[in-house]
């Protein structure tokens, strides 16, 4: 039992170190730019351990972003509903430095898709469904996912010349009116 754990904890620092090589490696370059030999080299770990843990450098992404975001999605779910939007809008304004270096540096399609699979299931089980067939369930998650996810980007990235109040009522209308039109569509 105390080889695994320690087999599990080398694979965890290899882990950890590939991560922290990427990140740093990102600071001054691209994604598309970087090599798997220079994030071993400045993790300072094999390309063995490297693809014992990961395929590619967007995989690295993935696994270091993807608990993050998971998490913060999983503390949203917990408040009152009320208080969600606002919760979510905080986590967007202290991710920006993120979400911009992503932008800049060519790997923001990971955090978009992190963050789309945790607005699904978000929605999923935050979101009330009388009347609504699954496939429009289907749908009408996949839109509000990605809308979300533009508005947020769009206001962080733009300088948020809006108030988050104004963010939070823009998103919410949309919502609101989005879910009475798929209403009325089947009284039609």
């Amino acid at each position: 039992m105390a080889a695994t754990r320690h087999a599990q904890q080398i694979k965890q620092d290899s882990q950890d170190y590939l991560a922290t090589a990427l990140l740093q490696l990102l600071a001054t370059k691209d994604l598309a730019d970087l090599t798997v030999t220079q994030v071993v080299k400045r993790a300072g770990v094999s390309r063995m351990a490297f693809y014992r843990n990961f395929n590619t450098l967007d995989d690295v992404l993935t696994a270091y972003f993807g608990p993050i975001i998971t998490a913060r999605f999983a503390d949203i779910a917990k408040l009152p509903t009320a208080d969600k939007l606002q919760a979510l809008g905080d986590f967007f304004t202290s991710f920006s430095t993120t979400l911009k270096l992503s932008a800049d540096r060519g790997f923001e399609h990971i955090i978009r898709q992190v963050f789309n699979d945790n607005m699904r299931t978000f929605y999923a089980t935050n979101v009330t469904w009388h009347g609504i067939t699954s496939t429009q369930q289907t749908y009408w998650i996949s839109f509000m996912s990605a809308g979300v996810y533009a508005i947020w980007r769009d206001w962080l990235l733009g300088g948020q010349q809006e108030s988050l109040t104004t963010i939070h009522d823009l998103i919410a209308t949309f919502q609101q009116t989005t879910m009475m039109g798929l209403l009325q569509q089947d009284k039609s």
